[in-house]
């Protein structure tokens, strides 16, 4: 590809009859022109898309140069005053959905095209960033096709491929009579509390709709080759509080039995050599234990007391715990429940497990949108995608959406450093991306 380019530059294509034939096969394969079975409304969305790309880069600059921290309100409906203004030219009723004051957060921006003809889609981004007003990072810094900045691809990035998809379908007049809601999360970065509260506006939007496709940013795999996301693990944890016979520690492992501190250490380390399996992970984030301790949710700090020569009368430990399935998920508290119930002498302990983000298990339907979503993406010359592995992704939106519809995810910007510094997005991405959302949203409401 790159010898192609560069002898067109030089305009020295006679040269190329120095090449050896198999050098020319793979220049021609290595460019994968858009399929001859494209409709002809098909080739005016990549073309509207393409027509638009510095626009929507500009929007992405725009956006991005708005602080939109999660806990920066004014910042966050700066933002989606920005997003609102597009889509209300697109046609699309939109709305903002205020929060309990309590709750100190935003609100989400809803948008709703009516209409009657094919699927009903859900389009999910988020308008909030990790980076709060203080923060150092910068902005927005570009060199060439790369930028670096404040959630440009977590994911600001993802929701302008949203808008141009959009604009690309009213353009190519394939936008009409579609029913289409785009929901704009304000707080997916830090979800705000009562999580039932935070989620309804999107969980009423996925109960109304056939398919979900959130615009996380796209991952590549190993090879530099782009994928989507059609499973995304469960977050959940556990807290576990183990007591033991407070007493000399001459007594210990005798009279004095085990102590709360052992029989913690057993319990996990038996969940350590019972438990590991793919896409289940249990991770230990806090242990007090001593004659006293106590742990707080609210601030995830604790205080514990205790003497070198007293066995400890209580433990307490709190984890993550994340799986791809309810059925993973139950089959492990099962297993969780009865290595905790197999005490050490003169110990007791409980367990107590919580859900806070259910999973996107891969089902067939969501197979099926990566393999209509693949399809778009090799007719529009941009080649195949497949799935990366769930274990890859942390949580998302899309999550609330998922046991309610078909769901795809993965669909934004590519870049990387995500909540990090070092945050970036590879500009080009955006197109490639635009014109697989626009044609695959083309393909799901005919």
């Amino acid at each position: 590809m790159r010898i192609y380019r560069y002898v067109t530059r030089q305009k020295t294509l006679p040269f190329l009859s120095q090449f050896p034939l198999f050098i020319l096969a793979f220049c021609a394969v290595s460019f994968s022109a858009p399929a001859a079975n494209l409709a002809a409304t098909e080739q005016k969305i990549i073309a509207a898309v393409k027509a638009q790309s510095n626009q929507s880069i500009d929007l992405l600059e725009k956006s991005v140069k708005i602080n939109s921290g999660t806990m920066n309100a004014a910042g966050i409906r700066e933002v989606g005053q920005l997003f609102r203004t597009e889509l209300d030219q697109l046609g699309f009723k939109t709305h903002w959905a205020e929060m309990p004051p309590a709750m100190q957060r935003a609100g989400h921006l809803i948008a709703e095209h009516e209409g009657t003809q094919g699927k009903r889609l859900l389009l999910i981004g988020h308008l909030d960033t990790v980076f709060e007003k203080d923060s150092p990072v910068p902005l927005w810094i570009r060199k060439e096709n790369k930028v670096w900045g404040q959630g440009v691809v977590d994911m600001k990035g993802g929701d302008v491929v949203i808008i141009g998809a959009l604009r690309a379908l009213q353009k190519a007049g394939a936008l009409k009579n579609t029913r289409i809601m785009v929901v704009l999360s304000g707080d997916e970065e830090k979800v705000g509390f009562p999580r039932d509260v935070a989620r309804a506006d999107l969980i009423n939007a996925a109960k109304r709709s056939d398919i979900t496709l959130a615009f996380e940013s796209m991952m590549q795999d190993k090879n530099g080759k782009d994928t989507a996301t059609i499973g995304r693990r469960a977050i959940g944890g556990f807290s576990l509080k183990v007591t033991g016979k407070q007493g000399h520690s001459a007594g210990v492992f005798s009279t004095g039995g085990y102590g709360a501190i052992y029989e913690t250490a057993r319990i996990l380390n038996s969940f350590r050599e019972q438990l590991i399996e793919p896409d289940l992970t249990f991770n230990v984030g806090t242990i007090l234990g001593g004659t006293e301790a106590s742990y707080d949710e609210e601030t995830s700090k604790g205080t514990a007391f205790g003497k070198k020569n007293v066995i400890p009368k209580i433990a307490l430990a709190e984890g993550d715990l994340r799986y791809l399935t309810h059925e993973q998920r139950d089959q492990a508290y099962v297993r969780m429940r009865e290595i905790v119930a197999q005490h050490l002498p003169e110990t007791s302990a409980e367990i107590r497990f919580y859900e806070t983000y259910p999973p996107m298990t891969p089902t067939v339907g969501n197979k099926k949108l990566l393999e209509i979503f693949s399809q778009a993406s090799s007719d529009a010359g941009l080649g195949t995608i497949d799935a990366i592995p769930p274990g890859l992704r942390g949580a998302g939106d899309v999550q609330f959406a998922a046991p309610y519809t078909d769901s795809l995810d993965g669909l934004g910007a590519a870049g990387g450093g995500d909540h990090s510094p070092d945050e970036f997005v590879e500009l080009p991405s955006i197109e490639r991306a635009t014109i697989r959302a626009a044609l695959m949203i083309y393909r799901l409401t005919r």
